[in-house]
């Protein structure tokens, strides 16, 4: 292992927090993403479409 020198457990921390907060961050991307696809199923099952999948009225 590299010698880090007399700040080495500062940036052991620093890295371990950056790489806590990245996890944090990605799984709660990933929750919010599933919660969302449930609730646009839910509302399309209700019949209630996106805009994008509406037909024009020209």
């Amino acid at each position: 292992m590299m010698a880090l020198g007399p700040h080495a457990s500062f940036i052991v921390v620093a890295y371990l927090a950056t790489v806590i907060v990245v996890l944090g961050l990605t799984v709660w991307i990933v929750r919010d993403y599933a919660v969302q696809r449930r609730i646009l199923n839910d509302l399309e099952s209700r019949g209630i479409k996106r805009r994008s999948q509406r037909e024009d009225r020209a």
